[in-house]
């Protein structure tokens, strides 16, 4: 029986996949290129996963020479006679550095040859006479080959059970294996049978005995070349190689990116999903298993099976299927090692090399451990632990005996092999030959004595999970994707990585993360995440599902006390535009704001707050055009002569959203109090509008008042100048905190794995840095008009109070809108959403009736159906009330006049027209005349609202406006 799998299969080894396992090649930053990759293709249809080339030739047989010839591991030397002890075949190895000649032996006189390492000597030959057997017969004996030294090797002769030789090249132990069952004439093997008794062969045995006899001597001829040709190679490989223990080799281990829960997966970044467990986490009867499947001699032999590799070889050199013959121990070495992924006679040299050293220097069940932890299950799995997830989704601990038998079975082929057609072994793939294969793995833990017949029948086959790729989660093409960007971002701020080029002492952070085996905690809490994306993307059940496809929105939500982002959409994949936070290209062009319009009035207001200005001051609404320049400052075509005119209040202003006395208030305290009271709340980014493409400025570390009034004019108090999404939850979050900043962050816990253990050690966590940077008694003024505002802007929460603000921006100075914004915020959580345009040639926002899109619309339709879910199940907190601070007169707005009280007993009071009406002391008599008097009381006329609610403002609450328009 083959240990090493099915002897009728005609499939091979274990393959391997792409780079990407069987997602295919890597396709961002976190993913190997599959061209970075030389052996991914080779491995993804390599049937014989390392088996010996077939019809590479013949050695061995009836030759009377001993050879030590090229391309079979550890360098073994075929017993001499005419039946060899293997078989009749001899591996073709190659020879020892020096090419050390073999001095002759006759078996007879049992006179040892030496064999000499150095110079240029040539092959010596053995002279091996027929040994004589029992009965006159020969090679039907025992023979056996010992352990000797490069230098000393001694090929000895004896009789039909005595010592066939020892041979040992550096410390590689040839064992072998006994003549017997086996020959040509044997179905079983290719050893050959010897003659029964004394008498002569029948001339058509004697036909068919020389027949072999000349294919015996090409097939030694053969092997000759090969060593001459491969000469050297044994030795120079054995003494000039430094072998890494696995301990030292670099094995790609995925990084995970967790929700808050530590469970759902927001990403996996690697070129392989692999997570490493010790031996002592994969149960015995798991690795018995495999053992199973893959190699039965595991636990006997020392690292390389020559009777398997015998076996194998013939199979091949005689036109069978193509068979491998690599032990679990040359497996891993294959694996493991990058330069072992040829398929060739030095290939196998060195990997036989490799695997005695492996052998030497470590124990059966370390071998099995780094074996398990290496190999590819199929599935994108890699290893025993991602495999148990994927098959089983439990933990490689937690497997049953028949669970690790389907395992065991997978390895073989876990995947189609598009060569052949074969399907593999994957029980979605395959089921019936799958179960067969796990039979076999089963039966063959009975044969070893690993399971018990009794135990073998209660076995049941198990339920497995449906395919699904472990490599589902990989990279960044999904709506989580771009937390990976900051995941990157706050590594480079801890000093584990860089962004730039790596540097002798610090790797980039995209390979950090594609290698580094990392565990990553975020704060991004899965349910609130889903909302978001419930509620932003375009899926059925979002207000944007049905609207035109050129609209675009973004979602950010953020925990004041914490600074914890609670979830963020800005896009469908991390790999393409972010549209609510920073993008770099490859210019280094920094990208990423949008126009905030009047949303961005609460860092104004904010700061007029700060600069003893009270929310009661009245301040004048109407249009008008700046002094000097071209710059209209209007309302969005709002009529203030028919609400408030010349005296609007600061409050009032914000309800309705006026622009004109935001920019008067803005001329007053400094352009450049309104950047730095944006920057305190959180706001770092923003953007200049001159310029093509636009010019950023980090706001954290250039002045406000060396940005202000230029490039950043008194229209940054309406919202003109870009900000990201982000960037206004983190403002929101400081003001629904009563002024204290925590810094937006991603980040909750960093662990990564120790290879040798498994083990996760902890590099980095989240640190908490409140800072009071606004007065409180300034952010719950602020709080307290802003909560006003939602009610009347189709964003109302049931039950609960909260704070918003809306904002609109136009296009390019038409009355079409360009960007709207809803924005706000309840104690526990603060929230951001923007609606744009994702197709430059149709940069308008509008609904698929043709109206134009504002920021009480869909914009507050995606942040209301959000919040309302996401907080479900919390506390309803109330918001502060004003506490009437500041100064009252710091306008520069007119009172209104209030007219004098009316009489109700008096007649009249309507002027009609100069018409003194009651007030003529004619029409105070007990008959007035009617033309003159016409009628008693009136109303005071021309001081009404002309119609309108003050407390509900017409229309999409901004419009355009452009430099100094409406925001």
């Amino acid at each position: 029986m083959n240990s090493y799998g099915d002897p009728s299969s005609a499939r091979g080894r274990a393959q391997y996949p792409g780079a990407n396992g069987d997602s295919g090649p890597a396709d961002d930053p976190y993913q190997r290129p599959s061209w970075d990759d030389p052996g991914a293709a080779r491995r993804s249809s390599d049937g014989d996963r390392g088996g010996w080339p077939a019809n590479q030739g013949r050695a061995g047989g009836a030759s009377a020479r001993a050879s030590v010839s090229g391309g079979a591991p550890s360098g073994r030397a075929t017993p001499p006679g005419r039946a060899s002890a293997d078989g009749g075949w001899a591996a073709p190895v190659s020879p020892a550095s020096g090419s050390a000649s073999v001095g002759s032996a006759s078996v007879g006189s049992a006179a040892p040859g030496r064999a000499r390492v150095g110079g240029r000597a040539g092959v010596g030959s053995a002279s091996v006479p027929d040994a004589p057997g029992s009965g006159g017969g020969y090679g039907a004996g025992r023979a056996s080959a010992g352990r000797a030294s490069v230098g000393t090797a001694s090929v000895s002769g004896g009789g039909a059970n005595g010592s066939a030789g020892r041979a040992r090249v550096g410390r590689a132990v040839v064992p072998v294996s006994p003549a017997g069952p086996g020959g040509p004439d044997d179905p079983n093997g290719p050893g050959r049978r010897g003659r029964r008794g004394g008498g002569d062969l029948d001339p058509a045995a004697q036909k068919r005995a020389k027949k072999r006899k000349r294919v015996n001597m090409l097939i030694a001829a053969f092997a000759v070349f090969i060593m001459l040709a491969g000469g050297g190679v044994v030795a120079a490989t054995w003494y000039s190689t430094n072998v890494p223990m696995p301990d030292q080799l670099p094995l790609p281990l995925a990084t995970t990116i967790y929700a808050a829960n530590k469970k759902n997966i927001v990403a996996k970044l690697g070129d392989e999903n692999r997570q490493i467990v010790t031996s002592k986490q994969i149960p015995a009867h798991v690795q018995r298993a495999v053992a199973a499947a893959e190699d039965r001699n595991f636990y006997r032999h020392d690292g390389v099976d020559y009777v398997g590799i015998a076996r194998a070889a013939w199979n091949n050199f005689t036109g069978g299927s193509k068979q491998g013959a690599s032990t679990i121990t040359q497996q891993y070495a294959r694996n493991a090692y990058e330069n072992l992924q040829d398929d060739s006679y030095q290939r196998k040299v060195k990997e036989a090399i490799l695997a005695s050293k492996l052998n030497d220097q470590f124990d059966k069940d370390e071998i099995m451990q780094h074996y398990l932890n290496t190999i590819y299950f199929g599935r994108g799995a890699y290893g025993i632990e991602i495999a148990a997830l994927t098959y089983f989704n439990k933990s490689a601990s937690k497997l049953t005996v028949a669970e690790g038998a389907v395992l065991a079975a997978v390895i073989k082929q876990p995947q189609i092999d598009t060569s052949t057609g074969h399907k593999g072994f994957d029980p979605a793939d395959n089921p019936e030959e799958a179960k067969g294969r796990w039979e076999y793995v089963l039966n063959g833990m009975v044969e070893e004595k690993w399971l018990t017949p009794e135990e073998r029948a209660k076995t049941a086959y198990p339920k497995i999970q449906p395919r699904k790729s472990a490599n589902e989660a990989f990279g960044v093409k999904t709506p989580r994707g771009n937390v990976v960007n900051y995941v990157k971002a706050e590594m480079a701020e801890r000093g584990l990585c860089t962004l730039g080029p790596a540097t002798p002492t610090k790797v980039d952070c995209s390979s950090a993360l594609r290698d580094g085996g990392y565990k990553i905690t975020t704060t991004i809490d899965w349910k609130m995440q889903t909302e978001a994306e419930n509620a932003a993307q375009r899926k059925k059940g979002s207000p944007i599902y049905d609207e035109p496809k050129n609209l675009m929105s973004a979602l950010v939500s953020v925990e004041p006390k914490s600074g914890k982002v609670l979830a963020y959409y800005g896009g469908d994949s991390g790999a393409d535009y972010d549209y609510a936070g920073l993008n770099t290209d490859g210019a280094g062009t920094v990208s990423g704001g949008h126009p905030p319009g009047s949303s961005f009035k609460v860092y104004t207001l904010a700061a007029a707050i700060n600069e003893k200005i009270s929310i009661d001051s009245i301040w004048d609404a109407r249009p008008f055009t700046v002094k000097g320049t071209k710059i209209k400052v209007q309302n969005a075509g709002r009529d203030v002569t028919k609400t408030c005119d010349q005296a609007c209040t600061l409050k009032e202003s914000t309800i309705k959203s006026y622009n004109v006395p935001f920019y008067h208030l803005t001329e007053k305290i400094g352009a450049d109090k309104v950047l730095s009271m944006a920057r305190q709340a959180g706001v770092r980014t923003m953007w200049e509008t001159k310029d093509n493409p636009p010019k950023w400025h980090d706001l954290t570390k250039e002045k406000p008042e060396e940005l202000a009034p230029e490039p950043f004019f008194n229209v940054v108090a309406y919202g003109q100048y870009p900000i990201t999404v982000l960037d206004h939850a983190n403002g929101l979050a400081t003001l629904a905190n009563g002024g204290v900043y925590n810094k937006a962050h991603f980040i909750q816990l960093i662990e990564q794995q120790d290879p040798e253990t498994g083990q996760w050690k902890k590099i980095g966590g989240a640190k908490a840095d409140p800072k009071q940077r606004i007065s409180k008694d300034v952010a719950d003024e602020v709080t307290s008009v802003l909560k006003n505002i939602p009610k009347d802007n189709n964003g109302n929460l049931e039950g609960r109070e909260e704070a918003g603000k809306t904002g609109t921006w136009e296009y390019n100075q038409t009355d079409d809108n360009a960007h709207a914004w809803m924005v706000g915020y309840t104690p526990q959580v603060a929230t951001a959403v923007w609606v744009g345009s994702k197709d430059p040639k149709k940069p308008q926002i509008k609904t698929k009736g043709g109206a134009n899109i504002g920021g009480s619309g869909l914009p507050a339709e995606i942040w209301r159906k959000y919040m309302s879910k996401a907080l479900a199940g919390k506390d309803a907190m109330s918001l502060p009330d004003s506490k009437d601070i500041g100064d009252k007169e710091a306008g520069n707005g007119k009172k209104k006049e209030t007219p004098p009280p009316v009489d109700p007993n008096a007649g009249g009071g309507n002027p009609g027209g100069n018409n003194p009406g009651g007030n003529n002391p004619i029409c105070q008599g007990p008959n007035p005349p009617p033309l003159i008097c016409p009628g008693n009381g009136g109303n005071p006329g021309g001081d009404g609202p002309g119609g309108e609610d003050p407390d509900n403002p017409p229309g999409p609450d901004e419009g355009g406006g452009g430099r100094g328009g409406d925001g």
